[in-house]
């Protein structure tokens, strides 16, 4: 094939991902088409030239990582995907044989049941990486990716045996350098020398709003200049060599990341003067389609055309550079020891060595232990017996003790450091967690309870994306004292337990505790937020009391009652234990038909069938009191409409925890007085 041949057939191909996406996002009467047109020479450039990824098999180890971190452009990463014959992949993690975006899928953009959602969605659409839309997101996981890549080849390659150097691409627009969130993961990413990541910026000056210069005036090369990134500048999307020198100059780069500053307009590539905040945001129109299609030398009558040898094209060039290098890689994993091909098969299953549940500790009875510090134990213990759990802090590593006994950290001169330290950037800390976890390691990550709320995009993405990542919360109440209101937590509890997917545990002692990690570690999907106090709370004698183990239903009977039973009181975390003297104190009195109920996690005991939690909770007996440090939000649906709630439904105070819980009603005496209220 002559220079110009080939010429004419890429030309051929980027005109083709620009006219699928223009036809879907018509066909569909909604999404963003001219990120799609402006960005297609640099998205073929970097699938067709420099990728590394094989399309028969898209979740093979050492694959370079895509990320379209501008998800609203997402007929772009479609179009591609059907182009480049991205395969399917089954429920076993195998490649299937059917196309992941066939065009069928295309032409149904956006609609109900099709594998091209509005925005990218990871599990649902083979090839799409992590799910982005919220802007910042993408390229904040990419951190965690390419943090991941680094540790991976620390852990695994050896001499000449390279089994993980893979980069991490992410597209971005202005929204993404807008959100404060990028900026937390740009931060970190330049002080971790992550030369293996890539952002390129779709330069192209619109937002929704209309021009960026609304809002924002950014000397975005200064700006990663100072972050300690390499810049480099791309000043025609167009010029497809010039988006591959700005390519070369990252693959060369062996200390920073690398920014990438694409020079663009919203439709680059169409002559006609197309109105650029409509064209942003809404379709282009019938005529404009068409006008467009002829600037490109389409078929203006043609929908969905992908004209003969496109397909090819990317067949055998991005298609075959993937198939070499993943037959490549294969041999250097069959040449690897048995043990170490075994723990990255149970890392990319997402299971555990065996035996691992048998490391977790006991804790026997004592009059005080804080939650956060046994969990550290518990922590230190699966950590011992799992080579890739690594864990973290928003600068709070002692704090919330999640520091890993003799573990060094991960930075630049110790890739293989499992002690993550990712400073004052809990929406990127989060993020970040998710990235690792897309790229199979276990990873817990930590911060205080009400800072929680400076994360909770990425919480919740972790939980669309069904990841097992750990988000651990500490100084869980008002029980954290003198720091006050500020940073003692109220809503945050019943907003977590709000998320769909995310499962919200509050153990009420350090055994609790130790169940809480087993329920953490011992799935392949889903994250959990651990919730833990700063202050000491007894280790409870289970001697007369229901056994821990309970956690793994999320609820269950902590002390049963003396003859009939009259009332039920319900509790979780450190106010199980005056709870349970409140108990106590009324069975001194004669009132003898108290139940306590430990509820740790509302979630897991929702998930138990209707024979359990009647077990637990009869609906015979409506005379129920919810005791909890935070918002009584939810707690209705436990305690029905005859119950009540000690909560917290305001802010507290400054105070030593002590004097706190007695203010606002939480000490035993309190706790037996709010039922009292309630008897007959």
């Amino acid at each position: 094939m002559s220079k110009q041949d080939i010429q004419e057939i890429d030309q051929l191909a980027i005109d083709t991902i620009r006219t699928l996406s223009i036809d879907a996002i018509q066909k569909a009467n909604s999404g963003h088409p001219g990120a799609p047109m402006g960005l297609a020479p640099t998205a073929y450039t970097l699938w067709q030239r420099f990728l590394r990824y094989d399309p028969e098999d898209p979740t093979w180890p050492n694959r370079d990582r895509f990320v379209l971190s501008a998800g609203h452009a997402s007929m772009l990463l479609y179009s591609v995907l059907h182009l480049a014959g991205v395969r399917t992949v089954g429920g076993d993690g195998k490649p299937g044989k059917d196309l992941a975006v066939p065009i069928e899928d295309i032409e149904a953009f956006r609609q109900l049941d099709s594998r091209t959602p509005g925005h990218p969605e990871y599990h649902w659409t083979a090839g799409v990486e992590t799910t982005t839309g919220p802007l910042g997101q993408g390229v904040a996981t990419s951190v965690g990716m390419a943090m991941a890549s680094k540790w991976l080849g620390a852990h695994f390659n050896d001499g000449e045996t390279r089994l993980f150097d893979y980069d991490v691409y992410a597209i971005c627009g202005d929204g993404d350098l807008m959100e404060g969130v990028a900026g937390e993961a740009a931060s970190l990413a330049g002080h971790q020398r992550l030369d293996n990541l890539c952002w390129i910026y779709d330069n192209n000056h619109i937002t929704i709003d209309g021009s960026t210069s609304l809002t924002y005036e950014d000397d975005v090369v200064g700006r990663f200049t100072s972050y300690g990134w390499q810049v480099a500048r791309v000043h025609d999307a167009n010029d497809t060599e010039e988006i591959a020198k700005a390519l070369d100059q990252f693959k060369s780069e062996e200390k920073l990341p690398t920014m990438i500053v694409v020079d663009s307009h919203i439709g680059f590539g169409s002559p006609n003067k197309v109105d650029t905040a409509s064209v942003h945001g809404e379709p282009l129109g019938e005529d404009e389609v068409k006008l467009t299609k002829e600037a490109y030398g389409w078929n203006a009558e043609a929908q969905f055309l992908v004209p003969d040898g496109v397909r090819e094209r990317f067949a055998e060039v991005s298609g075959t550079r993937g198939a070499e290098l993943r037959s490549e890689w294969e041999q250097a994993f069959e040449a690897l020891d048995p043990d170490r091909r075994a723990e990255l098969d149970q890392m990319r299953s997402r299971t555990l060595p065996e035996g691992w549940e048998s490391a977790i500790p006991s804790f026997e009875p004592a009059d005080g232990l804080a939650t956060r510090k046994a969990s550290n134990k518990v922590e230190n213990a699966v950590a011992g017996v799992i080579p890739w759990f690594l864990a973290g802090s928003a600068d709070l590593t002692g704090s919330t003790a999640v520091g890993i006994e003799g573990a060094e950290a991960f930075e630049p001169g110790q890739r293989s450091g499992r002690q993550l330290h990712l400073g004052v950037r809990e929406h990127g800390a989060a993020a970040v967690a998710s990235g690792m976890a897309l790229s199979d390691l276990r990873v817990l990550w930590s911060t205080y309870l009400t800072f929680s709320d400076y994360a909770r995009p990425a919480i919740r993405l972790s939980a669309l994306m069904r990841l097992p990542v750990i988000h651990l919360f500490t100084h869980d109440s008002i029980g954290l004292g003198e720091d006050g209101p500020t940073h003692q937590p109220i809503e945050q509890l019943a907003a977590l337990r709000a998320m769909p997917g995310l499962d919200v545990i509050r153990p009420c002692d350090a055994n609790e505790v130790a169940y809480a990690w087993r329920s953490a570690l011992d799935r392949t999907h889903d994250p959990v937020a651990l919730v833990m106090t700063r202050q000491d709370v007894p280790v409870l004698d289970r001697g007369d009391l229901g056994s821990a183990e309970g956690v793994l239903k999320g609820g269950y009977v902590l002390a049963a009652e003396e003859g009939d039973l009259e009332a039920i009181m319900i509790a979780t975390g450190s106010e199980v234990a005056p709870t349970l003297e409140a108990q106590r104190l009324l069975a001194s009195e004669g009132q003898k038909g108290v139940r306590v109920v430990s509820l740790p996690c509302w979630e897991i005991f929702d998930r138990q069938d209707a024979a359990y939690q009647e077990e637990v909770l009869p609906s015979s007996v409506s005379m129920r009191l919810a005791v909890e440090a935070g918002s009584s939000f939810g707690w209705e649906r436990y305690v029905g409409d005859e119950g009540r709630v000690v909560a917290m439904d305001r802010f507290g105070e400054s105070a030593p925890a002590a004097a706190l819980q007695e203010r606002f009603g939480y000490s035993p005496e309190s706790i037996a007085q709010s039922l009292r209220d309630m008897l007959p």
